[in-house]
């Protein structure tokens, strides 16, 4: 059986944290060999960190972080893994909207691939505007890159030693995007399955702002420049869908 790290960014999630932890404790346990988890407080001014400790003392797989402010969770993705130790890596939100059951899948899915992409099953419980951007967001997206994904920016689960190795430039929203798009032109193996939300108990949602819209912006075009022109021989694989 594998081993996977958990990197759960936390910005103003006292409400949350511990359900969001709870959940991933329950799913992975009796699944996995050896697992982590990285909680990362982005320098929140709640109780989210002295939370995050209290379920560490708790826990000895439960590691925690505080940045000495606020990032952003592009840059918690990739120091959560810089931090990883596992075979796989995967990030899932501090605010507890994923549900415990959808974690337990993709957990079953490690090793089938190199790549586990997630999708929305239960896009409905999201805000209809948020639906249509995210409609928009795929559908440019592949386009743009010759993909076929059902979503780019979920919990996607990676093979440390692959995810260590893609550069990021950018800790905007579309950090997971450019990870993928970059992987899957190289030619790595992916899986795409369901993933299920809840709606989100306490607190809001953080990811829509006009500074991520001109990041997302400034991500696509520069990754467009460097797939089909810059680096077009090292971008022009095909990905290799699995189906089980």
């Amino acid at each position: 059986m594998a081993s996977l790290s958990v990197i759960i960014p936390a910005y103003n999630e006292e409400g949350n944290i511990a359900a969001a932890v709870g959940e991933v404790v329950r799913a992975v346990n009796d699944k996995l060999d050896d697992y982590e988890i990285i909680i990362i407080n982005d320098h929140s001014n709640d109780r989210t960190g002295s939370i995050a400790e209290e379920l560490s003392r708790g826990n000895s797989h439960i590691k925690v972080v505080h940045n000495a402010r606020n990032m952003g969770l592009g840059y918690n993705y990739k120091k959560g893994v810089e931090l990883a130790e596992k075979e796989y890596v995967v990030m899932f939100p501090g605010d507890n909207e994923v549900l415990g059951k959808s974690i337990e899948n993709m957990s079953n899915l490690i090793g089938k691939a190199d790549i586990i992409i997630p999708y929305t099953a239960n896009l409905s419980i999201r805000p209809l505007f948020r639906q249509i951007v995210s409609r928009v967001f795929t559908t440019i997206w592949n386009i743009a890159f010759n993909l076929r994904l059902k979503y780019y920016n979920g919990c996607v689960i990676h093979k440390r030693t692959v995810i260590k190795a893609v550069p990021m430039s950018t800790f905007g929203f579309a950090y997971q995007a450019e990870i993928l798009v970059r992987l899957l032109r190289s030619g790595h193996s992916f899986i795409e399955t369901e993933m299920f939300l809840r709606e989100r108990a306490y607190g809001s949602p953080k990811a829509f702002s006009t500074k991520n819209i001109f990041a997302v912006s400034e991500t696509f075009l520069r990754l467009l420049l460097e797939v089909h022109i810059l680096r077009r021989e090292k971008y022009n694989q095909l990905a290799k869908r699995v189906t089980l």
